[in-house]
């Protein structure tokens, strides 16, 4: 099974002119630890790439292990194509913990986590590291599925590119706690503070052909009272 090890305890990735945070630095982190939690616990990221002078931002799965990023999709993809022509990325993950609710609409703000990589994407070709890479996919989503499911066959493999981002040039950018409110708001007359915000996963829903003792997904952010 592909596994994705946390980085040393205390290491840190060295900020760039690209990554170092120069608006409210207090919020950055170069942690790597606190890198991967964040690229572990979040589902989504976003590819953003320039193809014919035209900007585009693109959300898909993905899946880190090590120091490495996977992305995967159709081999006829025009994001996949372009990065493997060296096209520099940058590649966003946010997880959104809270809404932040100030006594002034200046304030208003959220708490997250975030994660900014930029670099270039290679396309993986040896065999065995894009199957390794597409379990750590499935892994990221639901660990254990892997053991579950179909593999790929040899006409899905070929249909389907892997690229590899090394995580070089990383930041993380957090903000947590309640509002900043200016002291001369502090009396305004409205409820104010912040309200956490989490994933939750709600009862599996089954298709209809599911054979008769397989059990239901279990998510870890599956919420305590479904079943």
């Amino acid at each position: 099974m592909a596994s994705a090890m946390a980085g040393p305890m205390g290491a840190v990735i060295p900020a760039t002119e690209r990554t170092r945070l120069r608006r409210l630095p207090a919020r950055a982190s170069h942690d790597r630890a606190a890198i991967d939690a964040i690229l572990d616990e979040a589902l989504v990221c976003h590819v953003g790439f320039v193809h014919e002078a035209q900007p585009y931002v693109l959300p898909t799965t993905y899946a880190r292990v090590d120091d490495v990023l996977y992305l995967h999709g159709s081999a006829a993809s025009r994001m996949l194509r372009g990065l493997r022509e060296g096209v520099p990325v940058c590649v966003t993950v946010t997880l959104l913990d809270g809404l932040v609710l100030a006594r002034s609409a200046f304030h208003q703000s959220m708490n997250y986590r975030s994660v900014v990589i930029l670099g270039t994407a290679t396309e993986v070709t040896d065999d065995s590291e894009r199957l390794r890479a597409l379990e750590a996919v499935v892994e990221h989503v639901l660990p254990g599925r892997w053991r579950q499911v179909r593999r790929p066959s040899a006409q899905e493999l070929r249909a389907t590119m892997v690229l590899r981002l090394p995580l070089l040039e990383v930041s993380a950018k957090i903000r947590a706690g309640g509002p900043l409110d200016d002291a001369e708001d502090r009396g305004w007359p409205c409820w104010a503070g912040h309200v956490p915000v989490e994933l939750t996963a709600l009862a599996p829903v089954p298709d209809g052909v599911i054979p008769a003792g397989a059990p239901a997904p279990r998510l870890p952010f599956q919420g305590r009272s479904e079943p």
